[in-house]
């Protein structure tokens, strides 16, 4: 796994109403109005060229999304966790998902906002849309390690055993093994 750079960041919704998107320690989604509300904090951790994971600061948890297009919260990095960053020449950016789209239409499936606050469906939000825009606020720069698909639910390794030579186990003589002596009597 690499340490790269990664920044703590706020998704604010400007053209929604002034929203910033939010993961309650429950790992509900949902926004609000406080700009300084802790659990509106994201980590933004480079996984791929202009792809992200998007992780609560507060919480620890990795946003995703189903296939379904619900946004949810899962403890592990998965498949699911990654979102394609892309910035407009407006300074707006997007979140699509790298796993699912429009079958017919191969369309993205975005994170957005609507007007209300209400987190939407990521296949009812479109990148031209105020919906899908997002400010990210930088809050602070740091480098962490790199979530990686291979860590979950890893097994702990026991510790390699010890073997002691016998008297009957070949012993090495240049490198090569050497038969037992068969007794001579």
């Amino acid at each position: 796994a690499l340490n790269l750079w990664h920044h703590s960041n706020t998704l604010f919704s400007a053209v929604q109403h002034g929203y910033y998107l939010q993961m309650q320690p429950d790992g509900t989604m949902d926004s609000t109005r406080d700009e300084g509300s802790s659990f509106s904090q994201f980590n933004l951790i480079p996984v791929g060229l202009r792809i992200v994971a998007i992780q609560g600061a507060k919480t620890g948890l990795y946003l995703a999304m189903n296939s379904e297009g619900y946004l949810y919260t899962s403890e592990h990095f998965t498949p699911e966790c990654k979102f394609k960053e892309s910035v407009f020449e407006n300074y707006y950016v997007t979140y699509s998902s790298m796993l699912y789209r429009q079958t017919q239409s191969g369309r993205s499936w975005y994170i957005g906002i609507n007007r209300d606050g209400q987190v939407m469906k990521g296949n009812r939000v479109k990148k031209t849309k105020g919906a899908a825009h997002f400010l990210p606020k930088v809050i602070e720069v740091a480098m962490y390690k790199e979530p990686s698909l291979h860590e979950l639910a890893a097994e702990p390794v026991s510790p390699p055993r010890k073997t002691v030579k016998t008297s009957d186990s070949p012993s090495r003589k240049n490198g090569r093994k050497e038969a037992p002596k068969a007794d001579a009597s």
